[in-house]
This record gives structure tokens, C-alpha cells and sequence, in this order.
């Protein structure tokens, strides 16, 4: 541990240790590398051989290689400063760049999704590791379109969907607020400003969502009109021209998740809005309040506003992955070693927290913006066990070594739980226990029932966006929304109606919010098998982590047990929720 670099800001040498002039070099052997794949094309017959097929998936292979390590470099580099020129002229570059290799290589997919059964199953039954990516190919083969359809659609989302994304983070990551803390006026990123969601102050938690949706709400004109015009792209490829069912369709496929898996997810949640309307009104005496505010969701209940310093936390997740598996802690290590995690709060810097993984060659990339707060290990947490998941799957190729989204939260949500459970037994004041069991209960609240809500309301907003409305029509049904959550819990402002244009998730990945629910729900099933039977479950839970994403999610999941098809699964989730809303009514004896 001692020999551990603390540095807080990360270093992308490691991905382009010739500056400038090595990234020209790059984009060279890139376009050598198409040139490559494009001489492959008059092959493409019936009769093609299996030794040629397979030259030409480990061409596919290089350049996927050669495009994560391009790619990774500009999105990583304009994370560090969004409002950096240079940064986001690379980035325009690359993308432009990245968008014109796909369409000269579409080819190959395309072919390959028209081929006859029986040509292409012979292939798949001989590529080894890439398997199920060339399955996942043929299962899109009803809702692709023809070569000249796809490469205009390439086209359009750079300079449509792709460019409208981009502009709603540059203009949300340059919003300042004003917020009063103690008689002094902060001016505050977005990411500063959420941090007093948990002040201990009523009136600042309240001025800290008031400040939040003034903001957003005064730039509602341009914010709504970037969300309709994504909504309606959603719709017009997804459905018009695809031929999918429904908006939410179009990720369930991309999830190799039933629409029937993701509706009994959605419903387990609808059905479980009690369980946590039941924490928030004991919250609530816990706080001494006579009414609950949805302004006071997440207020802390300790008084100690403990704080970790950040060598302290490095300490601490290294060595609560060391418990659960020294392979595990080893995989995190590396992550530190190499230079690979951003850690300072600077003007500028992408909101957040991610782990970024390029290529199965490179030990990812971590960035969160660490304050010193419980939730901030939880989150460093949280980002390394990312960062471990790819570490584990980089025995596959470049091609399927992610997971796939559902299981992408497996492993982040349960470095979370060890970390959190860890705190949580060596703390032996009741108030800071209190702190931690609620910590738990409010991140379910964020991680499952609110994004599967969110889930919920986005289907109704793609529905009604069709159909022609306005911004305050999709305000009401927000507010709809948020009142089915929370029932007679607590009390409702107004400017919450506005908070949908504040989600980040439906503007750039429409109807990915219930991947965290699904992940959060699963993991917690995972975690109770763990604690039943540690020794059997480590080495099982590290062989589904290290399938990445080289099967299909129920494939990788049988390998534990579970039955995502069965409804028993989700409610055994909420199950284990309760058991911890439970023991912290034991501790308080349910009154404040």
C-alpha cells in the first residue's frame, strides 16, 4: 500500500507517448488498416473460406484496437476540460474521423447479416471467443437496412443526435449557480452545487434545488427543443425506419433483454414505491420533521459531517477488495499505480464520475471529483469496480471484452456494498450506523427506484412527444410520475416538474436508466449468496465478471443461479432492501 502513487490527476501517457505527432501516425495506420478491410470486399461470396474470414475478423480486431486507442484519447482528454477549444476540436475531429471507418466497414456486418443460415453458422461454429458477437450481429439482421440506408444514418447522427448530445453537455457543464452557505455566496459547478443535497441545512437543501431548476428552467426553450429533436430521432430510425415495436424496444434488443425480463422489472419497481415511501416517512421522524420535503431526501442524519481524506479511502477500498479477493485488490492496484485516476475538483471537468475502459491492452481510466464525503469512497468504490470487471474480461478480444449493459453495474455495485457493509461494522456510533444504513437505502432509492421511474417516464414522454406536446405538458406527467413514486410520503414543489431536463441519461442514452436498477437489484441477489457461502461464491463471481460480454446475459447469469425471467428474482432484491429498512427501525426503534 505504501508504495501506491497518490497522485489526483491521471496521465494518458500510456495511450499516446508521442504528443501531437504520434496521433497523425495514428489516424495513418488506421487508415491503412481500412484499406485493409475494404480489400476484403470482393471476397465476400458464398465460397469464402474460413481461413480468409478468419484474416478478416483480426483485421476487424486491429482496428477496433487502433479506433479505442484514437477514440479513448480525445473523449478522455476533452473530459478533463470540456471548455477547452483544443480539446473539443480533437474530439470533433475523431468523431468525424470514427464515423467515416464505420461507414467504410459496415460492409462486412451487413454481408455477414445476409448470409444464409447455413453459411453462417459454419463460421460462428468455428470463431472460437468471438461466438456471440458474431450471433449479436445476426441478431439485428431484421432491423438492419441496406448499405447506402445505414451509412446516411452514420452520417446524420454525427451531425444530428451525436452533435445535439454535445450541445447540451456544453451548455449544462458551463451553468454557475449561486448558492447562500453560512452568509457566503458560492459560485458553484453543477457537481458543487449537488454536494449540498446532503447539507445538514433544511433551508440550504431546499436553496440547493431551487438554484438547480432556476437555472434549467431559464434555458427550457433551448434544453426542451435538443430533447424533442432526440426523441423524435429515437423514433423516426428506431421505429419508422427499423421496424422496431416500441422506443424502449430498441435498447432491450441492444441489451439481449426481453421486452417481458425489462416489464417485470419495471413493474417490480411500481409495485415497491411503498417500501421506500415507508423509509422516507421514518426519515423523516428520524430528522425530527413533521413533514417530509422531496428537497430532504437525501439529508444526512449523522451530525458529525465525517470526512475521509483521500489517501485514507485509497487505503480503505484496496483493502476491503483484498478481503473479498486479493485478485480483485491486485486488478485495483493497477489502475493506481499506472497514473489512471482523476480525482481533483477543477472548473471545467467533466460532471460525474466513469471508468473508462479502451482496449483490453490498457488498464482503464477512472475519473470522479472527490470531496472527501462517505459517498465519495462509495464512488471510488463504485468506479474501480468498473475498472476491475474490464480488467478480468481482457482475456477476450477488444470485440466482446465489455460486458454487456445490463451486467455492467455487477461489479461497481458490489465493490460499493463491500466498502459500505465495511464502514458500516466498524463504526460503533449508533448515529453514524444510522448514517450508513440510510446512505444504503437512499442509493437504492437513486440506483432503483427513481431510474426505473425515469425508465417509466421516458416511455411516456417518447408516447406523448409523438403525438405533439409541449414542455409543460411533459412537466405534468414528470410531476405525475414523481407522485406515483412517492404517494403521501412527502411534500411535492412545483419547480420538480422541471427535473426531467436535468437528466443527463434520457437526453444521451434513451431508456439506459433501468440498467442500473436491473444491476442494482441483481447485485444485492449476488450479495446474499455471498454472504451465505463466501468460499463457494468468490471464485463463481469472478468467472461471471470474466465473461465480459462474450455471451448473452442469461447465459452469464445462470452461472449464478438466477432466473432474470422469473419474477421472484426482482421482488428477492427488494427483499434484501427490506431486511436493511428493517434493521435500521430495530436501531432507532422507528421514532426519532
Amino acid at each position: 500500500m505504501a508504495t501506491l502513487k497518490m497522485d489526483t490527476r491521471w496521465s494518458l501517457n500510456d495511450l499516446i507517448p508521442g504528443g501531437e505527432g504520434e496521433l497523425e501516425s495514428l489516424m495513418t495506420q488506421i487508415e491503412a488498416c481500412v484499406q485493409n478491410i475494404e480489400s476484403f470486399r470482393p471476397q465476400l461470396t458464398h465460397e469464402l473460406t474460413t481461413g480468409q474470414f478468419q484474416e478478416l475478423m483480426q483485421s476487424r480486431e486491429e482496428l477496433r484496437q487502433l479506433t479505442s486507442r484514437l477514440g479513448g484519447y480525445a473523449y478522455l482528454l476533452y473530459a478533463e476540460n470540456t471548455q477547452l477549444d483544443a480539446s473539443l476540436s480533437l474530439k470533433d475531429r475523431v468523431d468525424q474521423l470514427l464515423t467515416e471507418v464505420d461507414n467504410r466497414t459496415m460492409f462486412f456486418s451487413l454481408w455477414f447479416k445476409e448470409l444464409p443460415d447455413e453459411i453462417a453458422n459454419k463460421f460462428i461454429e468455428q470463431a472460437g471467443d468471438l461466438k456471440y458477437h458474431l450471433e449479436s450481429i445476426r441478431r439485428f439482421k431484421p432491423y438492419t437496412l441496406s448499405e447506402a440506408e445505414e451509412k446516411i444514418i452514420n452520417l446524420k447522427d454525427v451531425n444530428g443526435p451525436l452533435a445535439l448530445m454535445k450541445l447540451y453537455e456544453i451548455i449544462t457543464n458551463g451553468f454557475i449557480f449561486s448558492l447562500e452557505v453560512e452568509g457566503e455566496i458560492k459560485k458553484l459547478t453543477r457537481d458543487g452545487l449537488v454536494s449540498y443535497y446532503r447539507h445538514a441545512s433544511p433551508q440550504v437543501r431546499a436553496a440547493t434545488y431551487q438554484e438547480l431548476y432556476r437555472v434549467y428552467r431559464e434555458n427550457r426553450a433551448v434544453l426542451a427543443q435538443i430533447y424533442f429533436s432526440l426523441v423524435r430521432d429515437w423514433g423516426s430510425e428506431g421505429i419508422d425506419l427499423r421496424g422496431y415495436p416500441s422506443p424502449i424496444a430498441v435498447r432491450n434488443f441492444a441489451n439481449d433483454i426481453s421486452d417481458r425480463v425489462v416489464e417485470a422489472l419495471l413493474e417490480a419497481c411500481r409495485k415497491n414505491a411503498a417500501l421506500f415511501q415507508r423509509y422516507f416517512i421514518l426519515k423523516a421522524k428520524l430528522l425530527g420533521m413533521e413533514r417530509f420535503r422531496r428537497y430532504d431526501i437525501y439529508a444526512p442524519f449523522a451530525r458529525s459531517e465525517k470526512k475521509i481524506e483521500y489517501p485514507q479511502a485509497i487505503s480503505l477500498v484496496l483493502e476491503c477488495f483484498k478481503r473479498f479477493s486479493p485478485e480483485i485488490e491486485q486488478c485495483a492496484s493497477r489502475v493506481i499505480e499506472r497514473g489512471h485516476l482523476d480525482v481533483e475538483v477543477r472548473p471545467g471537468k467533466r460532471g460525474g464520475a466513469f471508468s473508462y475502459s479502451v482496449s483490453p491492452a490498457y488498464i482503464p481510466w477512472v475519473m470522479l471529483n472527490y470531496t472527501g464525503q462517505l459517498r465519495d469512497v462509495t464512488t471510488l468504490a463504485h468506479e474501480l469496480g468498473h475498472s476491475v470487471h474490464s480488467m478480468l474480461a481482457s482475456g477476450h478480444s477488444i470485440l466482446n471484452f465489455r460486458p454487456p449493459l445490463p451486467l455492467a453495474e455487477t461489479a461497481s455495485v458490489f465493490a460499493e456494498m463491500l466498502v459500505t457493509d465495511r464502514l458500516l461494522n466498524q463504526e460503533s456510533d449508533p448515529a453514524v450506523q444510522c448514517d450508513l444504513l440510510m446512505s444504503i437505502l437512499d442509493d437504492a432509492y437513486a440506483t432503483v427506484e427513481r431510474q426505473a421511474f425515469i425508465s417509466i417516464f421516458e416511455r411516456d414522454a417518447h408516447d406523448m412527444v409523438k403525438r405533439g406536446c409541449t414542455s409543460q405538458d411533459l412537466s405534468v406527467r414528470y410531476m405525475h410520475n414523481l407522485k406515483e413514486q412517492f404517494g403521501e410520503a412527502l411534500e411535492l414543489s412545483d419547480e420538480f416538474a422541471w427535473e426531467w431536463l436535468t437528466i443527463p441519461h434520457i437526453y444521451t442514452a434513451p431508456f439506459y436508466p433501468y440498467s442500473y436498477s436491473f444491476g442494482q437489484l441483481l447485485v444485492l441477489a449476488l450479495y446474499q449468496q455471498y454472504l451465505v457461502d463466501r468460499e463457494a461464491f468468490v471464485p463463481r463471481y469472478i468467472k461471471l465478471l470474466s465473461y465480459g460480454g462474450s455471451a448473452e446475459p442469461q447465459t452469464i447469469l445462470s452461472e449464478a443461479g438466477l432466473d432474470i425471467s422469473s419474477t421472484e428474482f426482482w421482488q428477492g432484491g427488494f427483499d434484501v432492501l427490506r431486511s436493511k429498512l428493517d434493521q435500521l427501525e430495530g436501531i432507532t426503534g422507528g421514532v426519532g
